[in-house]
This record gives structure tokens, C-alpha cells and sequence, in this order.
């Protein structure tokens, strides 16, 4: 190969690989980790039914869409069992005051990912 062929090879190849890493920093952009949604989309809805032994023992729970259709979900999974505390099911239960659950489903389970507070206007961070 001569020496300017290989050059020519090298400087096309540079090319891609400066649009490629171009076209992946411009389409990632800045995501918020915490509105990102792990599986389908959030669903939005009121806890009708708490599955549990005691305000610490909450192992599951069924909500209402807002489209009506019930859906049990389990809490083995909940990553923010802090900021969303077993007791706090039971409390939106009675009061039923809407929640946004982000979820993943695996065989014929729903697992609860997240589950928070639904803001006025829907669900938060979209």
C-alpha cells in the first residue's frame, strides 16, 4: 500500500470513528437517573390493597390505574424503601392519594422498582 493510500485509509477511518463518538455524546444528552423509567413505562393510579403483616412487613400491594385496571405488584425489589417507607403504603391506601410506580415484570410477577408520590400534574420528571 502506498503512502498515500494509507493515509487516505487512515483519515476515513479517523472520519468514522469522530462521527460515531460525535452522534453518541449528542444523543445521550444530560438523563436524570431518577425519572428514568426502568422497564415499561410508570403507571399511575391509588393503592387499593396492601398485602401485609404489620406497617414493617408490606410485601406487596394493588393499584388502581387510572384507566381502572388493577395490577398486584411485589416489593422485593423496591429500591427506594427509604424515601417511600412500608408504613406510607397503608397511608395512601386510606387516603387514596395517587402514586407513580416505575415497575419491571418477570414471568406473570410485577416487581414495584420505585414508587412515589404523584405530583398534581402527573408523572414527575415528564
Amino acid at each position: 500500500m502506498d503512502p498515500r493510500t494509507r493515509n487516505l485509509f487512515f483519515g476515513a477511518i479517523l472520519g468514522i470513528v469522530v462521527l460515531v463518538g460525535g452522534a453518541a455524546l449528542f444523543f445521550s444528552g444530560n438523563v436524570n437517573q431518577d425519572h428514568l423509567p426502568i422497564g415499561p413505562d410508570p403507571v399511575t393510579g391509588v393503592i387499593v390493597a396492601v398485602d401485609s403483616a404489620g406497617l414493617s412487613d408490606v410485601r406487596g400491594f394493588t393499584l388502581r390505574t387510572n384507566d381502572g385496571a388493577l395490577m398486584d405488584f411485589r416489593l422485593e425489589r423496591l429500591e427506594n424503601a427509604t424515601a417511600f417507607p412500608p408504613g406510607h403504603f397503608a397511608e395512601h391506601q386510606a387516603t387514596a392519594e395517587p402514586v407513580v410506580v416505575r415497575y419491571e415484570g418477570e414471568g406473570d410477577a410485577l416487581y414495584a422498582i420505585r414508587v412515589e408520590d404523584a405530583p398534581a400534574s402527573g408523572i414527575p420528571g415528564y
